[in-house]
């Protein structure tokens, strides 16, 4: 009896992934070659659903910044005034020595703050792609009250 013996290859895609970053965050890009054509195919996270990167697309490391320079401010309130801290902040402090100053959040209803009050809100991610406060604080003091308010922002 006679035969052939042998194997027979099927030419498949090879496709490579990258996570990469543009305006908006992570996404991934798909290379492969179609009839010896390099092809690329930007998608979700999920590897399926089309998308269109905006603006400069670059490596996602590239994006964070090592070492952002960080403004720092602090006051001291005694009495009537208002210590008003804008929106993209990183951090927000106030500690409360004495009476019951209001804070109001981006123009919310004020809640008063009793004597020992001490709060902090901030963020951990700061760079080109970081992460800011996105509300306004405004702390307001009366007659007998005294605080003191600290933040930080990148410049």
């Amino acid at each position: 009896m006679s035969g052939t013996n042998g194997s027979v290859a099927i030419a498949r895609p090879d496709n490579e992934y990258e996570q990469l970053c543009d305006d908006n965050g992570p996404f991934l890009r798909r290379y492969t070659t179609e009839d010896g054509v390099p092809v690329t195919t930007d998608t979700l996270l999920d590897g399926t659903t089309d998308y269109t990167p905006t603006g400069t697309v670059q490596r996602c490391e590239d994006t964070v910044t090592t070492n952002p320079v960080i403004d720092s401010t602090i006051q001291r309130q005694t009495g009537a005034g208002t210590v008003t801290i804008a929106a993209g902040a990183r951090s927000v402090t106030v500690n409360v020595y004495a009476g019951a100053p209001t804070l109001s959040i981006s123009g919310g209803t004020a809640v008063a703050l009793p004597a020992g009050t001490s709060l902090t809100w901030a963020v951990d991610r700061g760079g080109d792609a970081g992460e800011t406060l996105q509300d306004a604080f405004a702390f307001t003091g009366a007659a007998g009250h005294d605080f003191i308010v600290t933040s930080t922002r990148e410049v």
